[in-house]
């Protein structure tokens, strides 16, 4: 047998590397990871027989395309940006994983503030917000919001929402006065921006509103009635708890924990 040259191994050496390499930037271009759209509702004006599911979008001014769950209704493609259905998916998380993003996108998931943000900050459409809310006595209600707009990270991606309208009542603008969450930047466990040092209710005082509410993220005023990323409990012990999946403006008094919920946005 003759011995192989050097040339003649690393030509060997170098050819499943070169297979592998070109399997990679091949995978990386596949028509899957291409955008579809800037976001749902233009996808569904685009092709109005679209079904709901998964789909990559590209908003202005954003790098790399990324995936989302489009409910494509009746009025339009929404994009929803968080899903609760049980407790497989803890929400009791830090500032990094809010601003990015977790959980499953064909299930239980929090879409990512700075992708929201990414979505909201062209002022040139004006922005819908849809919360939807399910018990488990076979109800549901829904809130909407004209004019959902996010700030910046370093305004603490603060809430602006418009004129309310829904079955669930406006539980951002409060249960009571004095808690409107409107304009109030976001809060987690490892950064408060809730505007409590303290709050008092009655004979309790509340430093921190999201470790009142199991560690999850949400905007906080004095607390607030709506906040939807407290622990998940289930139907035989919902009621009555600090922490829970709450919209206080709905199945009250006592504090109710919804069975699933979802929350998305459409452009006019």
């Amino acid at each position: 047998m003759t011995a192989l040259t050097m040339g003649q191994k690393a030509n060997l050496i170098g050819l499943p590397f070169l297979v592998l390499l070109f399997g990679i930037v091949a995978h990386a271009q596949t028509p899957s990871s291409v955008a579809q759209g800037t976001d749902c509702t233009q996808i569904k004006a685009q092709a109005p027989g679209a079904d709901s599911g998964l789909y990559w979008i590209k908003p202005p001014g954003v790098e790399q395309p990324f995936q989302v769950s489009c409910e494509m209704l009746a009025d339009g493609g929404w994009t929803l940006f968080q899903r609760r259905t049980g407790g497989s998916v803890p929400f009791n998380r830090n500032w990094a994983e809010y601003k990015n993003g977790f959980g499953n996108i064909q299930s239980d998931h929090w879409l990512g503030l700075e992708q929201v943000r990414s979505l909201v900050q062209d002022t040139g459409r004006q922005w819908t917000l849809r919360v939807d809310l399910w018990d488990f006595e076979g109800g549901t209600a829904f809130a909407e919001y004209s004019d959902f707009r996010l700030g910046s990270e370093e305004e603490a991606y603060n809430l602006t929402v418009g004129a309310f309208t829904g079955t669930a009542g406006d539980a951002i603008r409060g249960a009571y006065e004095g808690i409107d969450q409107n304009g109030y930047g976001f809060s987690t466990s490892d950064r408060d921006n809730d505007g409590c040092s303290p709050c008092i209710f009655g004979d309790i005082a509340e430093d921190d509103c999201s470790w009142s509410e199991g560690g999850g993220g949400w905007w906080y005023s004095r607390c607030g009635s709506a906040s939807l990323h407290g622990d998940w409990h289930p139907g035989d012990d919902n009621v009555g708890w600090a922490s829970g999946l709450h919209w206080r403006t709905w199945n009250g008094p006592a504090p109710y924990s919804a069975k699933a919920t979802r929350m998305m946005i459409k452009a006019q």
